[in-house]
């Protein structure tokens, strides 16, 4: 399990400022598909960083609401990562990227049903008895619904943890995004999910837009400081979920290491307040 504090993305642009920093976040965080090679310069970093802090594997290719299977070589090549590393933690995102031996590069809606909870929950089963760990499931980030949905995602999500065992990664950011879109209270959103099986926090920065009818449109970059309004959500989550291991994000445009940390301090700042808070009342 992940330690209770804050972490940040480990990228190859900062592997010099990683190595050379007064001091290190709680935890790093990686996408677990540019690791898939057997050794080169990623895998040494990788190394350096494990024998420091605890790791986290991201997965952003098994398309797990995928129509087809999982597919089985790629998921040797992941468990072989798990084994190398011996992560703290392996998530991967409700959603496909596969169909018909294309891989997109793109994270794409599943339509919430029963027949994909079916699927979903095969594909978790799959990964999990493979990886024999539990898998952490993260709440996507939409743009477009389907209308043939029979359910809403809260219970979707509440359905595929409750079958299969695996718990959530909760992406505030994703929920604040996907909300904003589909006109949602985002309050109702979080309470109606199984907040007991939060594990990992995301946090990430979003650009602003305006759709074609005028309204607010907000795009899940990951290019930028962590907004006021994620921040504000994640306080009023904290006291209910208690200090959870939470990530910030940042994949494009990247700042210097220094200011990445500057932005998991902030969050480390929270989760000491909490803390000291939970244990003030007990």
């Amino acid at each position: 399990m992940l330690p209770p504090g804050a972490g940040v993305s480990l990228k190859h642009a900062h592997c010099a400022q990683v190595r050379a920093a007064p001091a290190l976040p709680a935890f790093f965080e990686v996408h677990a598909e540019n690791y898939l090679g057997a050794g080169g310069p990623g895998h040494r970093m990788l190394t350096w960083v494990r024998e420091r802090r605890p790791l986290s594997l991201h997965g952003v290719g098994l398309s797990i609401g995928g129509e087809e299977p999982i597919d089985a070589r790629h998921l040797e090549r992941i468990a072989a990562l798990v084994e190398r590393y011996e992560p703290a933690a392996f998530s991967e995102h409700l959603a496909w990227s596969a169909h018909g031996g294309v891989y997109h590069n793109d994270l794409l809606p599943v339509c919430y049903d029963a027949d994909m909870l079916a699927r979903v929950c095969r594909h978790v089963d799959q990964v999990q008895d493979r990886l024999k760990r539990r898998l952490l499931i993260e709440n996507p980030s939409t743009y477009l619904e389907f209308e043939s949905s029979t359910m809403d995602e809260p219970t979707f999500i509440s359905e595929v943890l409750a079958r299969t065992g695996c718990g959530l990664l909760l992406d505030v950011s994703n929920a604040v995004v996907s909300c904003t879109n589909h006109g949602r209270d985002v309050q109702a959103y979080l309470q109606a999910l199984p907040l007991d099986a939060v594990r990992e926090l995301h946090l990430a920065g979003h650009a602003v837009e305006t759709d074609v009818d005028g309204r607010e449109l907000l795009i899940d970059t990951h290019d930028r400081p962590v907004p006021n309004r994620v921040w504000a959500l994640y306080e009023q989550l904290l006291p209910q979920l208690g200090p959870v291991a939470t990530l910030v994000e940042w994949d494009n445009d990247l700042p210097d290491f220094a200011t990445l940390c500057r932005e998991a301090a902030a969050a480390e700042r929270r989760l000491a307040a909490v803390h000291s808070t939970l244990a003030i009342a007990t």
